[in-house]
């Protein structure tokens, strides 16, 4: 697929390269959180562990699943599979709706992998950041990106949305994901207002306090209405936005910043007293 002459692959790269300079600029001018692991070695530690775990989760795509999203949309089209192949609903109305579902689809999986034992598994490895920034929006299994084409793609199957739709869609959850991960101090007002559509960086980071009450709440990557409408919305951290503890509590210090034990970490045991739910 190509737009404006480049093909998605390009234009998915330009948007996040120009993305994560805009963000990381604004880190450095503005950030929210003063601590060692947002600065210095400890930074460049993460950094490197965060930004590498996303070339082997793209890496893994590629060969598991050289479809990935877009494909599958364009694949869906030509075969005639998916609702809205048979409704005959405008192009940009299905592009609509198609893009909300899908946001309501990743926030669905986000739910579940917080409440079954096997993916938390997996998507605690995201959670045993101890510093937040816009690579922790990087830093996710490689195991857990496949599952999480093979849901979306099977949510595309079962809509079948034009391929356009999807490829914006998966720019705008990039996007939004290193935006509300992102370690940047926003206007009150302005956060207020955002968070009504939106979820901002402050709203986000209560999702990764080491509090399991504040962890099991803010699961939104995008659209900020799915939190709200479950009953899973939290409006501010227990110990307030400058002082809140971002981890997991078994989980301290360096070695959460290194690579391999990133990846050994969904077959390693929990340490004595966490709790598996």
């Amino acid at each position: 697929m190509t737009l404006f002459g480049l093909t998605e692959p390009v234009l998915r790269l330009t948007a996040f390269g120009l993305i994560f300079a805009c963000l990381s600029l604004t880190e450095l001018l503005a950030p929210r959180l003063e601590r060692a692991e947002l600065h210095g070695a400890w930074k460049s530690r993460r950094w490197a562990t965060n930004i590498a775990m996303v070339v082997l989760s793209s890496l893994a795509l590629r060969i598991i699943f050289p479809l990935a999203a877009v494909g599958t949309a364009l694949w869906a089209a030509s075969n005639g599979y998916g609702l809205f192949a048979h409704v005959g609903l405008p192009a940009w109305l299905a592009g609509i709706i198609a893009f909300v579902v899908l946001d309501f689809a990743v926030w669905l999986e986000h739910l579940v992998s917080h409440k079954w034992t096997w993916l938390w598994r997996i998507h605690r490895m995201h959670h045993a950041d101890t510093g937040i920034d816009l690579t922790t929006a990087l830093r996710f299994h490689p195991l857990e990106i496949v599952l999480s084409m093979l849901w979306k793609a099977t949510v595309i199957v079962a809509l079948g949305p034009p391929a356009i739709a999807v490829l914006v869609f998966e720019i705008v959850l990039n996007g939004s994901a290193m935006f509300n991960h992102a370690n940047i101090k926003l206007p009150i007002g302005v956060d207020r207002w955002l968070r009504t559509l939106i979820v901002t960086p402050d709203m986000h980071r209560i999702h990764h306090s080491t509090d399991p009450r504040e962890t099991d709440s803010n699961y939104g990557f995008n659209l900020a209405v799915w939190d709200r409408l479950f009953a899973t919305y939290t409006h501010r951290p227990r110990l307030g936005d400058e002082k809140i503890e971002i981890g997991l509590s078994e989980y301290r210090g360096l070695l959460p910043a290194s690579l391999p034990w990133a990846l050994a970490l969904p077959f390693r045991s929990r340490p004595a007293g966490r709790r598996e739910d």
